[in-house]
């Protein structure tokens, strides 16, 4: 058996209904739920990761609700985040825009250089509702941030898991610097 040689916790954030309580049940179970239960103030679960190098990463993930009313409780909800995914729905415009407010309040609390990865959720809507939010305007935010950016869809399963792999090996880089 291989030897746990990190433990990371990882928050996952963002608006209200986004996916991200479904991103990660299809990360840690591999299913998908079409019946909506928000997530009240916070969830925890947990999934270890083999990485390319041999090595096995522990995450400890919070899925922390995204409500308004739950927004007192965040500042003990990021104490020790070591990692996020900061998480908005490609078929809302308003989710994306709320996602600067999300960043900075976590910049706030645990400081600039957090490792975090932004996630488009609901890739799967795409073709059938078009595109409701410009690639463009993705892009330069992330540039502006330097961030890693992907689209996802818990619902397929589309990049889940690689969201999670490139949040940890940004932590083992981190880490690694320090």
């Amino acid at each position: 058996m291989k030897e746990v040689k990190y433990s990371f916790k990882v928050i996952v954030i963002g608006p209200a209904a986004v996916g991200k309580t479904s991103i990660i049940n299809r990360f840690i179970h591999d299913k998908f739920s079409l019946r909506y239960k928000f997530t009240l103030g916070v969830d925890f679960l947990a999934k270890s990761v083999n990485l390319e190098s041999g090595k096995i990463a522990r995450l400890s993930i919070w899925d922390i609700g995204g409500q308004e009313r739950f927004e007192f409780l965040l500042r003990s909800f990021y104490t020790d985040t070591n990692g996020v995914l900061l998480v908005f729905d490609l078929s809302r415009e308003h989710t994306f825009r709320e996602i600067d407010r999300w960043l900075k309040n976590l910049r706030n609390q645990v400081g600039r250089d957090i490792p975090f990865i932004l996630i488009g959720n609901k890739s799967d809507l795409i073709p059938q509702i078009g595109e409701i939010i410009d690639r463009n305007e993705i892009q330069n935010y992330v540039k502006v941030q330097d961030a890693i950016y992907l689209d996802t869809s818990a619902k397929t399963g589309e990049k889940v898991e690689t969201a999670f792999i490139q949040l940890t090996i940004q932590m083992i880089d981190k880490m690694k610097k320090k």
